[in-house]
């Protein structure tokens, strides 16, 4: 996969208007308004937008579905879970929405704990919740490069299968890239051997640099016989016209989560992850961390990709991502709200300075 950085949004695909103080309208969902953010995606130079997933939201295949159908460069993000799927059964269906887009399927696995029990799965412990996501992962990559896959292993078998239609290569893009996320140990061995792409919520260069490290000589130690991982960052940028007047809003953003207790600024609320109590243990550290990470949302409810921010002017934020990318970084997936607005605000305002920087300035950011 290519090397040169990408820009992704986020759709977060909610059953509840208000995520994260968006606008409140009763047809947030609806099928217009997705379209409308997916085409202000594309229009304003974004590669497409993870669409989030969990019980209780909209099925997000679906969605993927109907917005790749109603775009042309819109290129879906698709969330999944291994519970909510059999591999060959998943392997055909994203197979045939890859086909039917031009190869604009991408797709994230999510292994983090979720209401099982609603929609019928029985995962057990950690291990055998990572041990399932890392056989899935497996299973699908063959059946989407093989033909007459066998497979007898502790969590799927298969024999003589061949999932239809077959994916298309595109270059060195043999199939839909896996993203994934996770910082346990056991998140961690599945990425190092599993993923295409893995996924850090927003801490500090220093503990970023640490995790590509650390995966980096998994990779090694654990023989990963796939392309190198590649590394992504999920994180709210939130970007004004002046600094003084950025960290007025950020503030002022904040003093309304804590008016609500947090309500709809958290996804995760049912279980405390690893990754998401990294995040929280920043407070310690200070309010703003590096030049411009904000932590305080965390302390009043903000979950997940909210619960730090990049605060600034758009030069401000550019160069905290330029210097996320010279630690190894090559997806970006950021957000702020209310989301249509700054889909098209931070497009026009952010990426042309990320895109354009002279490969000279992004190296030299290794060393700020």
């Amino acid at each position: 996969m290519t090397q040169t950085p990408e820009f992704l949004w986020y759709i977060p695909n909610q059953a509840v208007a208000g995520h994260r103080g968006d606008v409140g309208e009763a047809d947030h969902n609806s099928l217009e308004t997705l379209t409308e953010q997916a085409r202000a995606i594309e229009a304003n130079g974004w590669a497409g937008a993870l669409i989030g997933t969990g019980w209780g939201r909209p099925d997000c295949f679906t969605v993927g579905t109907a917005l790749a159908a109603r775009t042309t460069r819109f290129n879906p993000l698709i969330a999944i879970r291994p519970g909510y799927w059999q591999p060959a059964q998943f392997a055909s269906a994203a197979a045939t929405l890859d086909q039917l887009s031009g190869g604009r399927v991408r797709i994230n696995i999510v292994s983090g704990k979720d209401d099982f029990e609603a929609y019928g799965d029985s995962e057990g412990d950690q291990a055998h919740r990572y041990g399932r996501t890392a056989e899935f992962m497996r299973l699908v990559r063959r059946l989407w490069t093989e033909r007459d896959v066998t497979h007898r292993g502790q969590h799927y078998s298969v024999a003589n299968s061949t999932a239809e239609p077959r994916i298309t290569p595109r270059g060195d893009r043999l199939h839909p890239p896996l993203y994934f996320g996770g910082a346990s140990a056991a998140a961690e061995q599945v990425a190092a051997t599993q993923a295409d792409v893995q996924l850090f919520w927003g801490e500090p260069r220093e503990g970023i640099a640490e995790r590509i490290a650390r995966l980096k000589a998994l990779s090694r130690d654990l023989d990963r016989d796939l392309p190198p991982l590649e590394f992504g960052l999920r994180i709210t940028t939130l970007i004004r016209d002046t600094r003084e007047q950025a960290w007025r809003d950020a503030e002022a953003k904040v003093a309304q989560m804590a008016q609500v207790e947090g309500a709809g600024w958290h996804d995760h609320r049912r279980v405390v992850a690893e990754g998401q109590q990294r995040l929280l243990d920043l407070q310690a550290q200070g309010e703003v961390l590096d030049e411009n990470l904000y932590t305080t949302p965390g302390k009043f409810g903000a979950g997940g990709a909210a619960t730090t921010w990049l605060v600034g002017t758009a030069d401000e934020v550019a160069q905290s991502l330029r210097r996320y990318a010279a630690l190894g970084i090559t997806r970006f997936i950021l957000s702020d709200t209310p989301y249509l607005r700054e889909i098209v605000h931070q497009g026009q305002a952010l990426l042309p300075l990320l895109r354009n920087a002279p490969a000279e300035d992004q190296r030299a950011q290794v060393d700020a």
